[in-house]
């Protein structure tokens, strides 16, 4: 095998590494938002706002879901078929990994600046907890599409 074709790989590799990536976000924003909200709880434990942050991030996260995460993988997915020779690191466009990088890092900042502020924990939880339930709930894109 020469060197150009080291990287190439079949459509379901890369469609594979796609849903890993999407679905260790999903689970890492689970876990952030479970955090966020435990640490408010701490704070308040007699508000009932951490419930209703629950129900709120789960009903956006369906919402989003539905009308934008859903098609933006099918989109992804319908790329990936079209690609000539696939390669491990198409499975995203480039901006793709770049809007990633930001929206970590924005996610960190906001995490950090909400510490010990029950309200801002609320918030920051609510849009965690919406990203990765519109990514758990797209994720069955990748197993439909394979």
């Amino acid at each position: 095998r020469n060197k150009k074709d080291m990287f190439t790989a079949s459509s379901n590799t890369i469609k594979t590494i796609a849903a890993v990536i999407w679905i260790t976000g999903a689970i890492t924003l689970g876990i952030k938002s479970s955090s966020l909200l435990i640490q408010a709880t701490e704070i308040s434990p007699e508000l009932p706002w951490v419930w209703i942050a629950v129900l709120t991030g789960l009903v956006i996260g369906a919402i989003k879901t539905k009308y934008l995460f859903t098609r933006l993988c099918y989109k992804n997915l319908n790329r990936i078929d079209e690609l000539k020779q696939p390669k491990l690191w198409q499975c995203y466009r480039p901006q793709f990994f770049i809007f990633l990088f930001l929206m970590i890092s924005l996610g960190a900042y906001m995490s950090r600046i909400a510490e010990g502020n029950y309200f801002m924990l609320i918030d920051v939880a609510i849009v965690d907890l919406s990203i990765a339930t519109a990514l758990f709930g797209s994720s069955l894109c990748f197993w439909r599409k394979q």
